[in-house]
């Protein structure tokens, strides 16, 4: 963009592109070319003859590396003649510090201006030429003499024939007059040669076409697709345009309606989006009954069928990977161990044990049961034959069960005591510890409870910030385990709550920086979707991405 100090736009300015084309400004014109972006690598130009009479600046944006800029100037050199300097000087005049040289002055080349203004039918003043003048009949002592041209025929002179082509057929132009040399007296064109190249007028712009053209749709780049892959959509910017003075303005759209305005929105596919895929069937259940969980393989996979990071795929649409399972219903059943070898007496009577417990049977053609009342008994008589004095553990009976309904325990005294002719002694603990002690603690089991609410452990909390939520399954079952609609609704527990609702810490990337001190600026022009300012101005950008997305969430 070329732009003046005083802040007036020359070339594309106020965020428009303007056509290749002249633009007037500085000073000087300006040829502002850009070449097709598909068929040529050369980049944009702008070219003027000068001279400048301010300073211009050159702005220049780019997505890609810096190109660089190329540039070329002339300046005035000391022994330049221009043609402009040898028509008007006055006769006598210096010339690049030397002395012209001598000219005629007789009546003839009067009469010959005159005749020649006339032929061209422009006024005496139009066209500036040479005036006839006397010079000093001698010359300096420093100057060398100059030598006397040839005098030209005065048969011949200056003759306006027509006009250059206008430069634009509308919105004004420019043409020059064009002059030839003529015969006086037929009017007949010759050879330049034979008339005078110093009283030839110099061509003067003229104004053509001063009509305005119509306007047009000026039609901008289009934006980079809204989406890397898949459908998205992509803008450009139509501005009605229209040209005067090899100016290009800017105008209202009323202007242009007598043309079909072009779309400013169109769908684009930079190519198709990778997908999920399944990749394995689902695995058993971790549990062999109630619930569990299960899993398989989801994968994100590209168009050309490599597996891509998970980010490549529209993670709102990824299949789960893992989910509850129900086995149904664990059965239970009494697991018993051995009797153990030795009696609890060394003499007289005493018993053997045996571990008994009811636990989750994981085979499968048991019934779907509980362990249920008929607990098989824990201990056995045994007798090693009669004994006097002997230590022996005593065990007292059992106390009632610690549960009115269901699963609890009993309590029973355990003591060492020495057996006597028809007595007891009670010792210390310690005396019998060599024997083994029965146990002084047993479950039992009075009658069934009815249905209860029976639930799973909670899921995992749907998000980690700015509030989730957690389930678990609730079922209500009988006490053999199958499903009951007995139970309270009252007394129900939750199904699902609340988790996590403190605010989000968003994450700090020490490496998002921004890389200008005027990121603002590419904020505000919403520059922020294409890759190039997202990177450059990454903190400015993420900022009002997170804005944006706060307040839709909000909403």
């Amino acid at each position: 963009a070329l732009r003046s100090r005083s802040g007036r736009s020359i070339i594309n300015g106020n965020w428009a592109i303007d056509r290749p084309g002249r633009y007037e400004g500085g000073g000087t014109m300006f040829t502002y070319k850009r070449p097709n972006e598909i068929s040529s690598t050369a980049g944009e130009s702008f070219l003027a003859d000068g001279p400048t009479n301010e300073v211009l600046d050159v702005y220049m944006i780019h997505q890609q590396p810096n190109p660089g800029i190329h540039y070329e100037y002339i300046i005035p050199g000391d022994n330049v003649i221009s043609p402009q300097l040898l028509a008007h000087r006055r006769p006598g005049e210096p010339l690049n510090g030397q002395l012209g040289m001598p000219e005629s002055t007789n009546h003839e080349d009067e009469e010959l201006h005159r005749e020649t203004d006339t032929l061209t039918g422009q006024s005496a003043g139009t066209f500036p030429v040479i005036q006839p003048g006397r010079f000093p009949s001698h010359q300096p002592e420093n100057q060398v003499p100059a030598v006397q041209p040839p005098r030209q025929n005065r048969e011949h002179n200056w003759k306006q024939i027509g006009k250059t082509e206008c430069t634009t057929t509308c919105g004004k132009g420019s043409q020059y007059p064009v002059f030839h040399c003529v015969n006086r007296i037929t009017h007949e064109e010759v050879s330049e040669s034979y008339c005078d190249s110093s009283t030839k007028p110099i061509p003067e712009e003229e104004a053509c076409n001063l009509f305005p053209c119509p306007a047009f749709w000026d039609i901008g780049e289009w934006s980079e697709c809204s989406k890397t892959c898949g459908l998205g959509m992509q803008h450009r910017q139509i501005l009605c345009r229209q040209m005067y003075a090899n100016r290009t303005l800017t105008v209202q759209q009323y202007r242009c309606h007598h043309l079909e305005k072009p779309e400013t929105t169109s769908t684009c596919q930079l190519k198709i989006c990778s997908e999920w895929q399944i990749r394995t069937e689902w695995t058993s259940c971790s549990v062999p009954c109630g619930v569990g969980q299960r899993t398989r393989d989801v994968k994100c996979v590209s168009n050309l069928g490599d597996i891509v990071d998970d980010e490549e795929c529209n993670m709102k649409l990824r299949p789960n990977d893992i989910e509850n399972c129900d086995m149904g219903p664990c059965a239970k059943s009494w697991f018993l161990t051995d009797w153990s070898d030795r009696c609890s007496a060394e003499c007289g009577d005493g018993v053997r044990t045996r571990s008994v417990v009811c636990m989750t049977n994981h085979v499968s053609s048991l019934p779907l049961e509980g362990c249920g009342n008929n607990r098989p008994p824990e201990t056995t008589p045994c007798n090693n034959g009669p004994c006097a004095g002997k230590l022996e553990w005593f065990a007292g009976g059992w106390t009632q069960c610690s549960t009115e309904c269901g699963s609890g325990t009993q309590q029973r005294e355990v003591i060492c005591v020495r057996k006597a002719e028809g007595n007891f002694d009670v010792l210390n603990p310690h005396e019998c510890s060599y024997l083994e002690k029965p146990p002084s603690q047993q479950s039992c089991y009075l009658k069934p409870c009815g249905s209860k609410w029976f639930h799973t452990e909670w899921s995992t909390c749907s998000k980690s910030c700015e509030g989730g939520f957690r389930v678990r399954e609730v079922r209500c079952l009988s006490d053999d385990m199958t499903a009951s609609s007995q139970c309270d609704p009252q007394l129900k527990p939750e199904e699902k709550e609340p988790c996590n609702t403190q605010d989000c810490i968003p994450e700090i990337d020490e490496n998002c920086k921004d890389k200008y001190y005027n990121c603002n600026v590419v904020v505000q022009a919403r520059l922020c979707v294409y890759t190039y300012y997202k990177t450059a101005c990454c903190a400015s950008c993420t900022r009002v991405a997170n804005r944006q997305s706060g307040f839709l969430g909000r909403r």
